[in-house]
């Protein structure tokens, strides 16, 4: 059973933020439009916080259902400031229930276009920070033919088999978390189809109670796939770790009670030598209390010290490199 704690972890930053929301950095909209094959020009949007002089770029992405406002995409960004970077707090398609369409755990396509913006193109360095589902799609990208100037990439929270992953969520998992999710998912489709027909009818989506199921009359119609297990098996991050070439880190909780350990222990088992694994006693799903660190020499909080480790695997002057062999740990 998870620890009490986990889940006041997983839930308290999030009430309180919507209570005494955290103040970003100063930021401006964002948006870009990217082409899609099916649906023709996709509007993308975000907010950008530009740094005096700055070359760095860190692109924050959030989980599912989230937004570019939710607590820890804000701490994300106040972390860049203190760095001296600018950032961008990307909404995937959808995210910001404009109805332009709805995004998937794959679909690299959005955080490309980003960095291929007239203002994501002039940072001569770019650093990845994606919590859950976004770290799971930041891993998918940085696996992939990244953009070179992509120095390192972090993510936290992050599932990396989709199968076990939706098995856990329908399964296993408090169902408040499970409605918290669909809730927010229904309303990024709902959007869409105020703009157009969606694949299956609204209505034979309101009532879906599983991600499975959420997948199979949305994803799976929109994005061509057979069927949900299609969708996870080409989708998945742990089937193209191997390729992993730009440093990158991954945050777990041991009491994560979304992304539970032994839901990605075996994609981790044998991590690629660009990938280093940190797990931490204390905290919950993209929530920490004070005082965790990873071990740098920067402030106790999660975002500064994921900060501190991006600062360090990111310096250099050409693309990315090939690190030494990571080393797997549980602190904090």
């Amino acid at each position: 059973m998870t620890n009490p704690a986990a889940h006041f972890w997983t839930i308290a930053p999030d009430l309180r933020h919507r209570v005494l929301p955290l103040r970003p950095p100063p930021a401006r909209d964002w948006s870009t439009v990217t082409p899609d094959p099916v649906v023709g020009p996709v509007r993308l949007t975000g907010r950008l916080a530009p740094a005096p002089g700055a070359d760095t770029l860190l692109v924050i992405v959030h989980g599912l259902g989230g937004s570019p406002d939710r607590h820890y995409c804000v701490r994300a960004a106040r972390a860049a400031e203190r760095m001296g970077w600018a950032s961008l707090r990307l909404a995937l398609r959808g995210a910001d229930r404009l109805g332009e369409d709805f995004y998937h755990a794959g679909l690299t396509a959005d955080l490309e276009a980003a960095l291929t913006s007239p203002e994501g193109s002039g940072y001569r360095r770019v650093l990845l920070l994606g919590y859950s589902m976004g770290g799971h799609l930041v891993l998918r990208y940085a696996a992939g033919r990244p953009d070179p100037r992509v120095r390192a990439a972090a993510v936290v929270s992050a599932p990396l088999d989709l199968d076990r992953s939706a098995r856990w969520l329908d399964e296993r998992v408090w169902s408040v978390y499970r409605r918290h999710v669909l809730r927010a998912l229904f309303e990024i489709v709902a959007a869409v189809d105020r703009r157009r027909p969606l694949p299956v009818p609204l209505a034979g989506v309101r009532g879906v109670r599983g991600i499975r199921e959420f997948d199979r009359r949305t994803v799976v119609p929109r994005f061509g796939f057979a069927d949900p297990e299609d969708y996870y098996a080409t989708q998945s991050a742990d089937r193209v770790l191997e390729a992993l070439r730009v440093p990158s880190l991954y945050v777990g909780s041991l009491g994560d009670p979304m992304v539970p350990p032994e839901s990605v222990t075996e994609a981790l088992r044998d991590p690629p030598p660009a990938l280093e694994v940190k797990w931490l006693r204390r905290g919950g799903h993209m929530g920490f209390p004070p005082g965790v660190s990873l071990g740098f020499d920067a402030p106790a909080d999660l975002e500064s010290q994921v900060a501190a480790w991006l600062e360090r695997r990111g310096a250099g002057t050409a693309g990315p490199v090939r690190p030494s062999p990571p080393r797997a740990g549980s602190i904090g």
